[in-house]
């Protein structure tokens, strides 16, 4: 159970960071098919939510690669 709290307070951060640094990139995270699940009633378990994580953090790897030269 810590596990599972440690990374949900690491996509807590993240998506702070995200909001706070990356406003543009944050409000699509609702919308974006990386982060969505594709079982209608997905378990959350430390798997899953390690994947979420690793999702988020690769999105915002890109988004940084990518507009990293612009203002």
């Amino acid at each position: 159970m810590r596990e599972l709290n440690s990374i949900l307070d690491r996509i807590t951060m993240l998506t702070n960071t995200m909001e706070s640094q990356y406003p543009e990139l944050y409000q699509f995270l609702d919308e974006n098919p990386i982060t969505l699940p594709l079982l209608p009633h997905p378990e959350m378990n430390k798997e899953v939510m390690e994947s979420y994580l690793q999702s988020l953090q690769e999105l915002l790897d890109h988004h940084v690669k990518t507009h990293k030269n612009e203002p």
